[in-house]
């Protein structure tokens, strides 16, 4: 069984350590654990890994944010992945409180511009999803400016077990499914 699992964030080291860059920090995690390699190949960087019988194809868009749609849709074709639940993202939340992780099977953007460009360029929004919980910590009007920043000293304590939490989770929801790992992980 294959899938593609996709951490958003923005290329540069400028960007490295910002919440906006919560879904590289998780993938990241998952190809330490895994003993995978970092590609660079057309439209991001891949991982190539074996997990329990699964191939899981890790991504990390080179493009920004905002036109993750472009790398996600292309390696969902070049990996003929034939259904939606065979591609799975992993997406900063400022909805969701610092450290909670949330698996959907399906949903909106909820305002997200990567998610948003993801469903315009594949033209569907029923592929699960890992809402990765950064806070919202910020004024009316300074949504990019906290999403754009790094993480707080005592953020930065608090990100190992949540990054290591979110890594599981991938890996529960390839072997056990969605609802499974949904009724395990979502509290």
């Amino acid at each position: 069984m294959k899938y593609l699992i996709v951490g958003l964030g923005n290329p540069g080291p400028e960007y490295e350590n910002t919440r906006h860059n919560a879904g590289f920090k998780i993938v990241d995690k998952l190809v330490e654990n895994l003993e995978g390699q970092w590609k660079d190949e057309r439209y991001g960087w891949i991982s190539e890994i074996k997990y329990k019988g699964r191939a899981l194809t890790l991504l990390k868009p080179s493009t920004y944010m905002n036109r993750s749609g472009k790398s996600v849709s292309y390696w969902g074709r070049k990996l003929k992945l034939k259904t939606p639940d065979k591609i799975l993202v992993v997406v900063d939340d400022i909805h969701l409180p610092l450290g909670s992780c949330r698996l959907r099977k399906k949903g909106g953007s909820g305002g997200h511009n990567g998610l948003q460009d993801i469903e315009e360029k594949m033209g569907r929004n029923d592929y699960p999803r890992i809402r990765v919980g950064i806070g919202s910590d910020f004024y009316p009007g300074q949504q990019v400016d906290y999403v754009l920043s790094e993480w707080t000293e005592e953020e930065e304590k608090l990100l190992p077990d949540i990054i290591q939490h979110c890594a599981d989770m991938i890996l529960s929801y390839t072997t056990i499914g969605a609802d499974r790992t949904m009724n395990q992980f979502n509290k």
